[in-house]
C-alpha cells in the first residue's frame, strides 16, 4: 500500500519527529517495516518558517516525513500546509489516507480524501471532541461528518471504540487499538541503580508519577494522599517528573521530590526506581475514552501499579482490583497505596509491542482497499 499520514507536529509535550515518539511515528515506522510505502505530512502548530523534509533509513527509506510550521500569522502557514499535502497527494498517488491526532486533522484529511476520491482511515488516540480545539466554529460538525465518512477508525480504547459506534454511527469498521511501548526502553531495570541515575534517596520508600501535573487529571488527590501517609510514615516520598501548572502548585508537604520535565527514556528509569507508580485521572469526557501509555509502561518495567478505575484502566487492572482507586477520592487512593506497599503485587498483563499493533493496522487498512476493489 501506499499510504499518505497526515498528523500534528507535537503531542504530549513531545515532537513526533525530532522525538520519533510514540504513535504518530511508532505506527507508520512500523507499517513501513512491514513494506509499504509511507509519506508522513506533520503541521506543527508553533513552528515558524522551518519546513523540512526527512527520510527513516531504518524501513529502507519507505517513511518519509514532510514537515509545515504554522507560523505566527497563521493563515499563510495553513494555506503553505494545504498546497504541501494537496502536491504530494498528485506526487505520491496514496491508496489512501489516514488522519488524527485531533479534530482539526480529522476534518482535514476527510476534506482531501473527498477531494481527491480515495479512502481514508481515522486515528483516535484520545476523544478528540474534548479538547479545546474542538471548539472551533463549524469543526463539531466538520469532525462528526468525518466520523461518520470514515472507510475505518481505530481507537485507543473499547470504551472510546463503543462511544464512537454509538455517537457518530461510522460506515466503516471501528477498531480498538491501544497505545503501547517500546520494550528496549521500558523493561525491568535494577531499582538501586536506576535511583542512583536519578538522585533519589536509595532507602526510601518512593511513590510517583510522570506526566501532565495537573488538577484536570486528577494529581491533587494525590496529593492530598500523600499528605496523609506521611504522617504516619516520613520515610515515604513523592517522585514527580513533569511540567507543573499554575492551578495546581507543587505540595509542600515534606518528602515531594520533583525531577521537572525528563526525557522519555528517563522517565523509564523512573519507573523502574519507585515502589509504587501512578496512573492519575479523572472521570471526565477526557479521562473515560483515553488509553494512558504510562500504564503499559509501569507494567513493562516490572513496578506495582496504582490506578484510578475510570474508563479501560479499570478493564485492565481487572485481576488486582485492590490497586484500583476511584477518581477523587483520596481515602481510597491511600488505601490502595498502602496495600501495594505492603505487598506488591505487579500487574500480569503482557503489552503488545508497536508491531504487533500496526499488523492490526496494517490487516484493517488492507480491508479497506479490497472492499473499495470489490
Amino acid at each position: 500500500m501506499r499510504i499518505l499520514c497526515l498528523f500534528k507536529r507535537r503531542y504530549m509535550s513531545k515532537d513526533v519527529l525530532s522525538d520519533r515518539y510514540a504513535r504518530l511515528y511508532e505506527l507508520p515506522l512500523e507499517l513501513a517495516r512491514r513494506g509499504h510505502e509511507v509519506h508522513g505530512i506533520c503541521l506543527n502548530y508553533r513552528g515558524a518558517g522551518r519546513d523540512f523534509v526527512a527520510v527513516d533509513e531504518r524501513c529502507d527509506g519507505r517513511l518519509r516525513w514532510q514537515s509545515f510550521d504554522l507560523g505566527p500569522l497563521l493563515l499563510p502557514g495553513l494555506a503553505a500546509w494545504r498546497r504541501g499535502v494537496r502536491a504530494a497527494i498528485e506526487r505520491f498517488a496514496p491508496d489512501l489516507l489516514l488522519g488524527g491526532s485531533d479534530s482539526p486533522h480529522v476534518a482535514a484529511t476527510h476534506r482531501f480524501a473527498r477531494e481527491a476520491g480515495l479512502p481514508f482511515a481515522v486515528d483516535l488516540f484520545d476523544n478528540f471532541a474534548s479538547f479545546g480545539l474542538s471548539r472551533l466554529p463549524g469543526l463539531e460538525g466538520a469532525y462528526r461528518a468525518a466520523l461518520g465518512a470514515a472507510d475505518a477508525i481505530t481507537c485507543v480504547s473499547e470504551p472510546l471504540s463503543r462511544m464512537v459506534g454509538r455517537e457518530y454511527a461510522p460506515r466503516g469498521a471501528v477498531m480498538t487499538l491501544e497505545s503501547t511501548i517500546n520494550r528496549t526502553l521500558f523493561r525491568p531495570r535494577e531499582r538501586a541503580a536506576c535511583r542512583a541515575a536519578l538522585g533519589l534517596p536509595p532507602d526510601a520508600r518512593l511513590i510517583g508519577t510522570a506526566g501532565a501535573l495537573d488538577a484536570g487529571r486528577g494529581i491533587d488527590t494525590l496529593y492530598a494522599a500523600i499528605a496523609r501517609l506521611r504522617a504516619h510514615d516520613s520515610n515515604l516520598h513523592l517522585v514527580l517528573a513533569g511540567a507543573t501548572h499554575d492551578g495546581t502548585p507543587l505540595p509542600t508537604t515534606p518528602g515531594v521530590l520533583h525531577l521537572g520535565t525528563i526525557d522519555h527514556a528517563r522517565v523509564a528509569e523512573l519507573f523502574s526506581a519507585l515502589d509504587v507508580a501512578l496512573v492519575c485521572l479523572r472521570d471526565t469526557a477526557f479521562g473515560r475514552y483515553a488509553f494512558p501509555q504510562k500504564a503499559y509502561e509501569i507494567i513493562a518495567c516490572g513496578t506495582p501499579v496504582v490506578a484510578a478505575r475510570v474508563g479501560a484502566l479499570e478493564t485492565l487492572l481487572a485481576d488486582t482490583p485492590h490497586a484500583l482507586y476511584d477518581p477523587d477520592d483520596v481515602d481510597e487512593l491511600c488505601r490502595c497505596l498502602t496495600a501495594q506497599l505492603k505487598q506488591p503485587t505487579p500487574c500480569a498483563v503482557q503489552p503488545p509491542d508497536w508491531a504487533s499493533q500496526a499488523a492490526r493496522l496494517d490487516a484493517l487498512l488492507g480491508s479497506v482497499l479490497t472492499r473499495r476493489a470489490a
